[in-house]
């Protein structure tokens, strides 16, 4: 593994929460709990003051109430949190050589080649100082050879915090830590490795990667490496237009605007269910009409990150009502999904409760085994255009 990369990786302190700090400055030093509020809901994010009270994301909010009653409870705005994502983001684009943004939250940095000219360590820590000033949101950074070290790095200097780990310094830092600090060891493997005695990093490190492959498979080999400190995955530079889309031309040119709606709903079900399986979340809708004269007519709209199929139904509606001004025949209609990051739905904090993501795993499932058309909504089986 070389050891002259000198990769940063940089994660926002309790995103949401944060933000509502931001908003609210009355919430500093309390307990907050930021997610759906009725018994039903789930907890998205948290102080850390309410986490020393056991209150975790993903855990029902029923029982965060009952870990620590006194917290305060924050439902939420998608769109503030979108808005100060892309602020971030940037701020950063306009100061470092190579950006990944990796989620909502937190991006990879590549400063490699830049420490002959100006200390890494030194410019992370000015850029986080950058961060705060200009965003009002405290950041923490981890500093190391690559992506696997820097993000473990960062999540134990939080919060607000910096640590740099040197080629040289890996063993004895990861060592130390519980297998669960590997990025992408989940509960499942955590449960068989721990089963096995295996929870310590160092414990797992020594054991021969044959028998790793038999227990995990190949991705036990790779959880076996990040181990070792070892990952060459590179940075990827963050581009906003990235996306993905589909298009329909019709067989005739149309203005059967029920046909038409269905159409699009079954283009945002597929791409939706495309997010999901790339594990992304986009936060701009597009629509193209081409009319029969060829004129094309193209709207677009900022949206909270989402990659839930009913929000983006309603706004690749909406902008379809928007750009169909002229009283004209239909020959294509397309769908663009963009400005896409890494992550996963927020679960009962807005329109998505939890009942609704749990019908969409369960329809997300039925596609991955038996083919994307293997399920489908009503409204979008009379399709004929």
């Amino acid at each position: 593994m070389s050891s002259d990369k000198h990769i940063i990786h940089m994660d926002l302190d309790s995103f949401f929460v944060s933000v509502e700090i931001k908003k609210n400055s009355k919430l500093a030093g309390k307990p907050v709990i930021v997610g759906g509020l009725s018994d039903r809901g789930v907890v998205t994010s948290c102080s850390y003051e309410a986490r020393k009270y056991g209150v975790h994301s993903a855990m029902p909010s029923r029982l965060a109430r009952q870990l620590c009653p006194h917290a305060e409870f924050v439902r939420g705005n998608m769109d503030d949190y979108s808005e100060h994502s892309r602020m971030v983001t940037e701020i950063l684009q306009q100061k470092v050589p190579v950006l990944e943004k990796a989620s909502i939250d937190e991006h990879y940095i590549d400063m490699t080649g830049m420490e002959r000219f100006y200390g890494c360590m030194k410019f992370a820590r000015e850029l986080k100082e950058q961060v705060f000033k200009e965003s009002g949101l405290p950041v923490s950074f981890g500093l190391s050879v690559n992506k696997t070290v820097s993000k473990i790095a960062t999540n134990e200097c939080k919060p607000n915090g910096a640590l740099q780990v040197e080629q040289l310094e890996i063993p004895s830092f990861l060592n130390p830590l519980s297998i669960k600090k590997i990025p992408g060891l989940g509960a499942a493997t955590f449960l068989k490795l721990s089963e096995m005695g295996v929870r310590k990093i160092h414990t797992f490190a020594q054991i021969p990667q044959q028998q790793v492959y038999k227990v995990l498979g190949n991705n036990g080999l790779s959880l076996w490496q990040k181990a070792h400190g070892i990952d060459h995955a590179p940075v990827i530079p963050y581009r906003e237009q990235k996306s993905i889309s589909k298009q329909q031309t019709f067989e005739s040119d149309s203005i059967d605007f029920t046909q038409i709606r269905q159409l699009i709903t079954g283009m945002v079900i597929e791409l939706a269910y495309e997010l999901r399986k790339q594990q992304k979340l986009t936060a701009c809708v597009t629509i193209v009409i081409r009319y029969s004269n060829f004129e094309t007519i193209t709207q677009q709209c900022r949206i909270p990150y989402t990659a839930l199929d009913d929000t983006l139904i309603v706004k690749a509606k909406e902008l379809f009502e928007r750009a169909y001004t002229r009283r004209m025949l239909i020959r294509l209609v397309g769908i663009k999904l963009s400005a896409l990051v890494n992550g996963y739905e927020q679960i009962g904090l807005y329109s998505a409760s939890e009942e609704k993501y749990n019908l969409y795993q369960a329809m997300d499932k039925i596609r991955n085994r038996y083919g994307e058309k293997a399920i489908a909504m009503a409204s979008t089986l009379s399709i004929k255009l």
